[in-house]
C-alpha cells in the first residue's frame, strides 16, 4: 500500500467543494450503527453533518458535537461510546498519541475510531493504525472521504459480520424467556444507544408484537418463505420500528399454515440481519428441532432462562450438554433464573441450580406478576414504566454483561499496556 498517496490531499479524486453526487454510487448502504463526531472546525463539522443526510447513511444515528479529543474523553467518562467515533484534532503527533491514550481509558472495546488530523505524516499514520485506530484522514475532507471510510470499516465484504447474535431459549415453556429477551433488547438499545434487531422465531405463537404493541403487516414469515429474496434492502422493509434504536422482525403468530423448517431455514435471515445491526436478538421457542439446534450452534451468545424447579434443572442440563457438543470451543450458555420466590412453591436455590450445571447464574429475577403483567398489558417494557424498579436494574445489569461493555461509573482504569487494545483495528 502506498501510504503517501493515501494521505496526500492532491491524490484525492474528490474535491472538498463537491456535493453528494460525487460520492461513489457503488457504495452499499451503511448498516444501523451509531456515529458520534467531535469537531474543531466548522468545515469538518459541515461535511460530517452533510454525511448524515446522504441516502447511504439513512439508517445511521449520527450526532455531531463541537470539541477536542480531551472534550470527548471527559464526555465518555459518563456515557457509552458509539459504534464509530470520529475525532478532529490539531494535535502534533506525540501529543495526539498521548490524547488517545487518555481516550482509550473510557472507550468501549467494540468502538472503532477515525481520526481527522491536520498533519500529512506517514509515520503518524502507521503508528495510529498499529495502535488500533481504524483510519486517519487529513483535512480538508469531503463527503466521499467520510462515507468511503465508514463503508470500508462496516461494509467490507471480507470483514467480520457487524452484528453479534444473542439467542434466548427457555429450559421449559412458560418460564419467561421471550419476556426477558424483549426487555433486555430494549435495555441494550436504550442504554448504549445502539441499534438492536429482535427476530421472533416462534412463528405460530410469538409474542414480541404484543409485548411491543405492534401489528406489522409482514415480518419474518415473508423472509423465511422467500430465501432467494433476502438481502439488506428486503430485510429492512420487513422490520418494524419499536423505538428509536430497536427494530422487530415479527412473527405472524398465526396457525393458517404449518411451520416445518429444515436446518438452514433461518440462516440467511440471521446472516443478513448481522450485516445490518450491531446486536441481533434471537427469540427462540422452547423445543429441539434441526433448525433450533443449528441456530443455537451458530449464535455468538446463548441465554437459557429457567425457573428454579426440578423439571427446569433437568431440561437446562440437557440443553447445556447438547450445546457443549455443538459448540466445543465456545463458552457455556448464560443462565438466568426467573420466577424465583413463588409463594408456597418449593424451589432449588440459585447456588444449587448453578452448581448442578457448572455455571453461575447471570441473574435471579423474582416472581412478580403485577409488574410483568402491567408492562405486558400496556405493550411496554418494565424499564419504560418504572426505570427505578429493582427488576429494571437487574435487566440493565444483564444488558451490560451480554454486551461486554464497561460500566460508565465506578470503572477501573486499565493498565497502560492494554490501553490501545481497546480500539478494534481494521485490517489493511
Amino acid at each position: 500500500m502506498d501510504y503517501t498517496m493515501s494521505l496526500s490531499v492532491e491524490a484525492d479524486p474528490f474535491s472538498a467543494e463537491e456535493t453528494d453526487q460525487a460520492t461513489p454510487l457503488t457504495l452499499r448502504p451503511i448498516p444501523r450503527i451509531s456515529i458520534q463526531a467531535f469537531c474543531l472546525t466548522g468545515e469538518v463539522a459541515e461535511v460530517i453533518d452533510r454525511t448524515g443526510k446522504d441516502r447511504r447513511v439513512a439508517k445511521v444515528h449520527l450526532i455531531v458535537r463541537s470539541g477536542s479529543i480531551a472534550d470527548a474523553t471527559e464526555f465518555y467518562r459518563s456515557a457509552s461510546t458509539p459504534n464509530l467515533l470520529i475525532l478532529e484534532t490539531h494535535d502534533e503527533p506525540q501529543d495526539l498519541m498521548d490524547r488517545l491514550s487518555g481516550l482509550a481509558e473510557v472507550c468501549d472495546p467494540s468502538t472503532k475510531v477515525v481520526i481527522i488530523g491536520h498533519y500529512n505524516d506517514v509515520a503518524l499514520y502507521r503508528e495510529l493504525i498499529r495502535a488500533g485506530v481504524s483510519e486517519y484522514l487529513v483535512a480538508p475532507i469531503n463527503l466521499a472521504d467520510v462515507i468511503g471510510t465508514i463503508s470500508d470499516i462496516f461494509v467490507d465484504p471480507s470483514a467480520k459480520p457487524l452484528g453479534r447474535t444473542i439467542a434466548f431459549i427457555g429450559a421449559k415453556g412458560g418460564v419467561g424467556s421471550s419476556t426477558l429477551a424483549h426487555n433486555i433488547s430494549w435495555a441494550l438499545s436504550e442504554t448504549f444507544e445502539n441499534e438492536v434487531v429482535i427476530a421472533d422465531l416462534d412463528l405460530p405463537f410469538g409474542t414480541a408484537n404484543i409485548d411491543f404493541d405492534q401489528d406489522p403487516p409482514q415480518g419474518i414469515a415473508e423472509a423465511v418463505f422467500s430465501p432467494n429474496r433476502i438481502d439488506e434492502v428486503y430485510l429492512d422493509r420487513l422490520l418494524t420500528e419499536c423505538s428509536k434504536h430497536l427494530s422487530l422482525l415479527a412473527a405472524p403468530s398465526s396457525l393458517e399454515r404449518v411451520y416445518d423448517f429444515d436446518a438452514e431455514a433461518f440462516s440467511p435471515i440471521v446472516e443478513t440481519a448481522q450485516r445490518t445491526a450491531p446486536t441481533v436478538i434471537l427469540d427462540i421457542p422452547h423445543g429441539w428441532t434441526s433448525w433450533i439446534s443449528t441456530t443455537l450452534a451458530r449464535a455468538d451468545e446463548i441465554v437459557i432462562t429457567a425457573a428454579p424447579d426440578l423439571a427446569n434443572l433437568r431440561n437446562a442440563k440437557s440443553l447445556m450438554d447438547a450445546l457443549k457438543k455443538l459448540r466445543p470451543n465456545d463458552a457455556a450458555p448464560r443462565l438466568i433464573l426467573n420466577q424465583s420466590g413463588v409463594p408456597k412453591k418449593p424451589e432449588i436455590s440459585a447456588s444449587d441450580f448453578g452448581s448442578a450445571l457448572g455455571v453461575k447464574p447471570l441473574a435471579t429475577i423474582p416472581f412478580d406478576p403485577p409488574t410483568f403483567g402491567k408492562a405486558a398489558n400496556a405493550g411496554r417494557m418494565i424499564g419504560q414504566l418504572n426505570p427505578k424498579h429493582p427488576i429494571s436494574q437487574t435487566i440493565n445489569q444483564v444488558a451490560f454483561a451480554l454486551a461486554g461493555r464497561r460500566e460508565v461509573q465506578g470503572k477501573k482504569k486499565p493498565k497502560l499496556a492494554a490501553i490501545f487494545s481497546r480500539f478494534t483495528s481494521k485490517k489493511k
